[in-house]
């Protein structure tokens, strides 16, 4: 439909989608031809609108004479997008400025689904970058006490995990010391499917209570290497669905309850890639998210972000923004490595 549309038809679409968003109420064909600059009478507007309707694409809510979109409605407008809407300058300024300061990877990702919420007024759901595709920054080896080490494993994308380990026999801090060199030599800049293999043989060249100390330390760091410990996805802006009740009156307590699912949340942002994509509505494979839309993109090829409303939702503005905070805080995690 959206390929062989009549122009007049698209454009009568497109301004019901536009006013229908501007202003939550059904769209008149007096209406549109007083304010939407199409230069037709209200007599053509509602003959097309009857084809539009007819068609699918919008629907009469009520006995008024006003029409709003449909889901097939909003897909047809999505996806005849021309562009998308520049950002105003206090938006462009808060997300040039987002990530100053920013410490580390939990506080990059907590101002970006902050700020993500705060520019769209919508939820925001954003996925911490993923190990699976991470390489190893370094590793850290710090003695707590002459039995004991805690081993950090620092990734290029800012995870952090560490694990204590109790070793059979003492061990010295100069020993550990050379261990941390000769472990950084051997696994520095490789992919965590890479440590395994690269550590494989490692303790052979220890004898005695070291070669017994060593065998903890290298079996534990593989081990942290090749667990994927399920991945996060945080979440700001829940409480922008109130100002959607009359979009979601009867599903906000069902769409809040799936989106405190860590599984529901991996699922939304499943395959997002360089490019934007929308869900809209019966598209959402999560049935209790089919009166909502998703605006999605992933970052940097290490994690995705989107945004979640209800289905009358300023889609060139969302992408704009999505686009933009996806493209800022992949290029700040590129370049601090």
């Amino acid at each position: 439909m959206s390929k062989t549309m009549p122009g007049r038809q698209l454009e009568i679409l497109k301004a019901i989608v536009d006013e229908y968003v501007a202003t939550e109420e059904p769209v008149g064909s007096k209406t549109l031809a007083a304010r939407s600059g199409l230069g037709v009478s209200p007599a053509t507007i509602r003959n097309e609108m009857a084809v539009l309707e007819e068609s699918g694409l919008i629907t009469q809510p009520h006995t008024s004479a006003g029409r709003i979109p449909t889901n097939k409605g909003y897909r047809v407008f999505v996806d005849q997008l021309a562009g998308v809407k520049p950002l105003s300058i206090a938006e462009r300024k808060a997300i040039e400025n987002f990530l100053d300061g920013a410490t580390d990877l939990d506080d990059v990702i907590s101002r970006t689904v902050r700020l993500l919420a705060q520019v769209t007024k919508q939820v925001a759901v954003v996925q911490y970058p993923s190990l699976i595709k991470a390489n190893v920054r370094h590793i850290e080896l710090v003695l707590l006490n002459s039995n004991r080490v805690m081993i950090v494993l620092i990734t290029d994308t800012g995870r952090v995990e560490q694990k204590m380990v109790e070793l059979v026999f003492e061990i010295t801090e100069n020993g550990l010391a050379d261990l941390h060199k000769k472990v950084n030599l051997l696994i520095a800049k490789q992919s965590l499917s890479n440590v395994a293999s690269r550590l494989e043989n490692f303790s052979a060249t220890y004898r005695g209570n070291d070669k017994s100390n060593v065998v903890i330390i290298i079996a534990t760091l593989i081990e942290m290497a090749i667990e994927h410990p399920e991945e996060r996805v945080v979440l700001a802006g829940a409480s922008n669905l109130a100002r959607s009740n009359q979009d979601l009156s009867n599903s906000i307590h069902p769409i809040l309850e799936a989106l405190e699912e860590q599984v529901v949340l991996l699922r939304l942002l499943s395959g997002a890639d360089s490019s934007v994509k929308v869900q809209i509505g019966d598209e959402q494979s999560e049935k209790s998210l089919r009166k909502t839309s998703l605006v999605k993109v992933g970052y940097a090829d290490i994690g995705a972000l989107g945004i979640l409303g209800p289905t009358r939702m300023d889609y060139a503005a969302s992408i704009s923004a999505v686009n933009a905070v996806a493209n800022y805080v992949g290029s700040f995690l590129t370049e601090n490595k």
